[in-house]
């Protein structure tokens, strides 16, 4: 099975900007699709943003779009997520998912029976 690694996390102030990282070791030439999810304490583990392997197409939350980018690098079977001008609600553990379950336009937190998650990395924006 594919493990997830996940860094970057951080402190950091409203406004900043922090980049997540999430290395694939293990066989990963049927990935489907990788991307992040998030969890705030009390709250349920949400959809940040997610990359479609074959094509590279790309979604996001609401929340976040025009403030956040996915990408990857094929090379070295890594998955980022770029995070700019970041606010106190964004302040969450992240967690990368390989194979996420899509239904419809909508990406759900949970994965399938060929995924992974990451162990989570702490994001906290100051305010």
């Amino acid at each position: 099975q594919v493990q997830l690694v996940e860094s970057g996390g951080g402190l950091v102030q409203a406004g900043g900007s922090l980049r997540l990282s999430c290395a694939a070791s293990g066989r990963t030439d049927s990935t489907y699709a990788m991307g992040w999810f998030r969890q705030a304490p009390g709250t349920e583990r949400q959809f940040v943003a997610v990359l479609r392997w074959n094509d590279g197409t790309t979604y996001y939350a609401d929340s976040v779009k025009g403030r956040f980018t996915i990408s990857r690098d094929d090379a070295n079977n890594t998955v980022y997520l770029q995070m700019n001008s970041l606010k106190s609600e964004d302040t969450a553990v992240y967690s990368c998912a390989l194979d996420p379950l899509q239904f419809g336009n909508k990406w759900l937190p949970y994965v399938k029976s060929s995924g992974s998650w990451g162990q989570g990395t702490q994001v906290t924006v100051s305010s």
